[in-house]
């Protein structure tokens, strides 16, 4: 048991001298008791601030349901549809070169995409903006706590961006057999509807995810946690495309995305986001008990 001094601004003769002699004893006890309780007490709040990054499996917000599953696979449905048609018309055709040029363009232009839109939902709009409102929002608590994105199940965080790959795929996938549009589009839809799996591999640890993952992030064909974290540090304007990232060291130096918000700014007053100072939780080191 430590041994705890007891300090005080005068010393006890001065503090005592009214206080009957039988009494002074319980007086330095209790005066003794209450400097060791405030010790102890501080060195336990003092262990417990390391604590971060608490398990959230318990929040519903971060669950998938059947509607989102739904959504999910009939997204998957309709990218295979698309890529099996480019597939079958290779095979038909004899000719690869151009649907593989096809593919390679919808790779590259999907990362940009990817780029224009985080960008746009991460200055833009509220809770309540129509049909992108609820992707604001959560682009919103993510920059507030950017770990709990790896805690979102998988339907969950991409039932989103699979409903607008529903909607935008399928009439495809009806209405024309070109290989090398399919080429184009199964490529291209593919990497719009995994890119926040992408995202949330790009906050995970080497050590966590699948081998074949940390790979692909290697070579750069996926984004990794590297290249996306300056994302979440001050003064978080930059490296918003999510699929591969090769994007980004293009659009940051040229200013592109600043153009962008000066053009909107002089011609709607609107501000963005990132002109204004961020709170100080919108850090990748995020304290865990602001979340």
């Amino acid at each position: 048991m430590a041994v705890v001094p007891l300090q005080t601004k005068h010393t006890l003769t001065l503090i005592t001298n009214n206080i009957p002699t039988c009494h002074r004893p319980s007086l330095l006890r209790l005066r003794v008791t209450c400097s060791v309780t405030t010790i102890t007490k501080s060195r336990h709040n003092r262990e417990k601030l390391v604590v971060v990054n608490p398990p959230l499996s318990n929040d519903t917000t971060l669950q998938s349901t059947w509607s989102h599953r739904l959504w999910v696979s009939a997204g998957c449905t309709t990218v295979f549809v698309s890529f099996a048609k480019s597939i079958i018309g290779g095979f038909g055709s004899n000719l690869w070169l151009e649907p593989a040029l096809a593919g390679f363009a919808g790779y590259i232009l999907a990362d940009l995409g990817s780029g224009v839109y985080h960008w746009a939902t991460d200055n833009y709009g509220d809770g309540s903006t129509p049909l992108v409102g609820t992707h604001v929002q959560d682009s919103l608590d993510h920059h507030e706590c950017p770990w709990t994105i790896t805690e979102r199940q998988f339907a969950n965080n991409l039932h989103f961006l699979a409903r607008g790959t529903t909607l935008m795929v399928l009439p495809l996938d009806l209405a024309f057999d070109d290989h090398v549009l399919h080429g184009f589009v199964s490529t291209f839809a593919f990497c719009v509807l995994f890119c926040q799996q992408f995202h949330v591999w790009a906050h995970g640890t080497k050590s966590k995810l699948p081998p074949l993952v940390v790979a692909l992030q290697d070579i750069g064909l996926l984004v990794s946690r590297t290249r996306h974290v300056d994302h979440h540090r001050a003064p978080y304007n930059n490296n918003y495309c999510v699929v591969s990232g090769v994007w980004n060291k293009c659009l940051d130096e040229s200013k592109f995305f600043e153009a962008l918000e000066m053009a909107l700014y002089f011609k709607l007053g609107v501000k963005p986001r990132s002109w204004i100072d961020p709170n100080s939780q919108w850090s990748e080191e995020t304290n865990s008990s602001k979340c």
